[in-house]
């Protein structure tokens, strides 16, 4: 174990200036990891091991029950024949009917229970699902008491009526199917009425999107509303964060305080030196707000030049990154063209053709995306597989620029940005109670934290007027003097 060595293979990202280099860098390191790195790895390892281990658990103790409930009625049927075969009456036709009943109601179950509960896990949740639990305990419970009346009434007395044998097995495959119905109502049909509309914003930028959910518990509200966000939020960008932090800074660091009495007193815990130093940092406290105040009132200015600074800079950008999109799909047409007079050795897939055009819009798109600050979302392999897709579905100029203008959900990115996030539900209240009017949890991840509210939909009272339709008629009365 002293002697082992942790070897990681890491593919390094390429740098920020793809655009000018074009060059992608990969390599193998097992020294240079980062802290935040080996947290990451820790973490997705003892996630993995603790998440596999519980969900193999939840699917062996699935599958037993699924072969004891589909067993036991088939186990009905055949003991008799093995312990007691000559003292059984023999099966006439109705006996023999109920046969394919049995086969057919046990064939319809299998389907069921495999198309309600053996479905691909979305998520690992930090409680057990409380109905599923409850539908558990009621089959085990109700095979049980099954077995057990079979032994004491069929198997010890050793009955010889076989017909009634069968019966109790299709009685006890019917009420099967009745439990099915009933997981059916409580799992699926339950949650589909609205009843709660919940608010969900994204603490660090304020972006807000409202849903409408219906009876769920808060950890199944927060699985609900974390898929929503993978598909209705734009991308989380730390980087637009940055300005308005930046320029607070550069605000407080304008600020200097001097001391023009001299120094604060050696020893800070005799009495007249505390009331001296007391006085001095209040006076410098008032003398900061002052001065922010002042400073506060032509803020405002900086703030509207800066702004529409950026909005001129990003309008250019974006106004040459446009032309340079269009010349390299008008060379493409170009070149689609001019194929059916090429050799068939010369002629390029999508693939090689995006290479062949990549270069001449790396540089625009590149200084487009500084500008926006959203270079990191985009990689230089990710851009040109998405250029070979629109030039294989034969799309136009500004079909591919809409990915980059304009911020996508977080899913039309790369899975580096989304795929094994973890996140953290923080609530008050247990996480398996039902979702109430008023209930406020957080949905924490490494980056940001999502805050949900929710509230309760009001009950609508509607009323109905009658309208006489003989109340719509008029009559017009002419006199001779008129003039119509």
């Amino acid at each position: 174990m002293d002697q082992a060595k942790l070897k990681l293979q890491l593919r390094l990202f390429t740098d920020d200036n793809w655009g000018e280099t074009t060059t992608a860098i990969t390599g193998t390191s097992e020294h240079s990891l980062s802290q935040e790195d080996i947290v990451r790895i820790t973490k997705d390892l003892e996630d993995s091991v603790g998440l596999d281990c519980r969900r193999y658990i939840t699917r062996t103790i699935a599958v037993i029950m699924g072969l004891l409930v589909f067993f036991t009625p088939l186990a009905f049927l055949v003991l008799p024949h093995i312990l007691w075969p000559e003292k059984l009456q023999s099966c006439g036709t109705a006996c023999e009917g109920l046969f394919i009943s049995v086969a057919f109601k046990l064939l319809i179950l299998l389907l069921a229970v495999w198309a309600l509960f053996f479905r691909p896990a979305r998520a690992g949740l930090p409680r057990v699902f409380v109905f599923r639990i409850l539908l558990a305990v009621l089959v085990f419970l109700f095979v049980v008491s099954y077995w057990l009346f079979y032994s004491v009434r069929i198997l010890d007395s050793q009955d010889e009526n076989y017909q009634g044998i069968v019966q109790y097995a299709v009685s006890l495959v019917d009420a099967l199917l009745f439990i099915h119905y009933l997981a059916v109502v409580l799992l699926e049909l339950r949650q589909l009425q609205p009843c709660f509309s919940v608010c969900v914003t994204r603490a660090t930028d304020g972006e807000t999107r409202h849903y409408n959910l219906g009876q769920l518990s808060i950890q199944r509200a927060a699985l609900a509303i974390i898929e929503h966000y993978y598909c209705d939020f734009p991308i989380h960008n730390p980087a637009l964060l940055s300005a308005s932090k930046s320029r607070a800074a550069k605000h407080l660091a304008g600020l200097k305080v001097y001391n023009v009495d001299g120094e604060f007193p050696a020893s800070p815990t005799e009495g007249p030196g505390n009331n001296a130093n007391a006085g001095i940092a209040q006076s410098q406290s008032r003398a900061m707000i002052a001065a922010a105040a002042r400073r506060r009132d032509t803020s405002h200015n900086e703030l509207y030049y800066e702004e529409a600074e950026h909005e001129r800079r990003v309008r250019k950008r974006r106004a040459r990154l446009v032309v340079a999109v269009e010349e390299a799909f008008t060379h493409i047409k170009r070149m689609q063209e001019e194929e059916p007079k090429k050799a068939p050795g010369d002629v390029m897939d999508p693939r090689e053709a995006a290479q062949a055009i990549f270069p001449s819009m790396a540089r625009a798109l590149q200084k487009y995306l500084r500008t926006t600050k959203q270079q990191h979302c985009h990689s230089m392999e990710s851009i040109q597989q998405h250029l070979a897709f629109c030039i294989t579905n034969n799309m136009t100029p500004k079909a591919f620029l809409e990915s980059y203008l304009t911020p996508g959900p977080t899913l039309q990115y790369g899975k580096d940005h989304w795929l094994g996030r973890r996140w953290t539900l923080i609530s008050e209240a247990s996480v398996t109670s039902s979702l109430k009017d008023g209930s406020v949890f957080l949905l924490k991840c490494v980056d940001f934290s999502l805050v949900v509210t929710s509230k309760k939909i009001p009950y609508v009272q509607m009323s109905e007027e009658y309208i006489d339709p003989k109340s719509h008629k008029f009559v017009l009365r002419l006199q001779s003097e008129t003039s119509v």
